[in-house]
């Protein structure tokens, strides 16, 4: 594990051995829910030995209907993630959309997320690594693994060395994601982790109905084939109720299902490593 990684962990008991966890339900709706589910999965992590890193989006720039629900406010959704971490000693994250975002969200969280769409836009990587917090970027549905070394140069010229890369699909069709586990280890060729997105990846985008589509009966799936993959660290968003949730429901997963599956994980690590 890098050792920038081991740093954000150091408030963890875990095994260095296992991969790492990015998790939370996809946006911040209330606090409420950030509490519960940062408190369930925290305490399951524990349990297992996994390193966590708390993830909820404060507000949602992609979405598919520009009635869809967007968010209760950005500081006010940042507040409520830094919250979340102090309480149970974890990292945080949530993206950015906009390069003028990312000094506001460093206040609050540990790690900044690039969003898929925008991991080409310059000024935003910049901004990102100047903040000199670890910068998480997804590879674009539209990019290769080993295009994406140009998006680590834009942030190591920086100065900046902490960077995650995660993959979460490429374009297939017209509504639909392909997953290509070949990228694992390209992007990790770059020399920085990199995580799977077993919940993002598993998308149907742009459904008539104007609600993006998923699988998620899936996410294990994917999760598993990650693991054995050799990925360094995982991303599930997860959510009490999917079907109620106010982004993303189709896709996340349900948080009841999660322990089991992060057992299973674990010993597929331990088979592999």
């Amino acid at each position: 594990m890098q050792k920038f990684l081991k740093h954000l962990f150091t408030k963890q008991s875990y095994n260095e051995k296992n991969f790492f966890l990015i998790a939370g339900p996809c946006v911040v709706e209330n606090e409420t829910l950030i509490m519960e589910v940062a408190e369930k999965v925290s305490g399951i992590c524990k349990d297992l030995g996994i390193p966590l890193i708390f993830k909820s989006s404060y507000r949602k720039a992609n979405r598919t209907s520009g009635s869809s629900f967007a968010g209760i406010g950005d500081e006010a959704a940042l507040s409520i993630v830094k919250k979340a971490g102090q309480k149970f000693q974890l990292p945080t994250t949530s993206d950015i959309h906009a390069h003028e975002e990312a000094s506001m969200a460093a206040n609050y969280v540990d790690i900044l997320q690039i969003p898929a769409f925008l991991c080409r836009q310059t000024d935003l990587l910049i901004a990102a690594a100047e903040t000199n917090k670890i910068v998480n970027v997804k590879k674009g549905q539209f990019l290769s693994g080993e295009a994406m070394k140009f998006t680590v140069d834009k942030i190591r010229n920086t100065g900046n060395d902490k960077i995650i890369l995660t993959e979460r699909g490429t374009t297939f069709g017209y509504q639909d994601l392909v997953i290509d586990y070949r990228n694992i280890p390209t992007m990790q060729s770059h020399g920085v982790p990199v995580v799977m997105d077993c919940t993002h990846s598993l998308q149907q985008p742009n459904q008539t109905s104007g609600i993006t589509g998923g699988n998620p009966q899936l996410i294990s799936t994917i999760a598993k084939a990650a693991v054995a993959a050799g990925a360094d660290g995982l991303f599930i968003e997860t959510h009490p109720n999917p079907a109620v949730a106010k982004s993303d429901g189709a896709n996340m997963l349900k948080l009841e299902l999660l322990e089991s599956l992060l057992e299973q994980l674990v010993k597929i690590r331990k088979a592999v490593v």
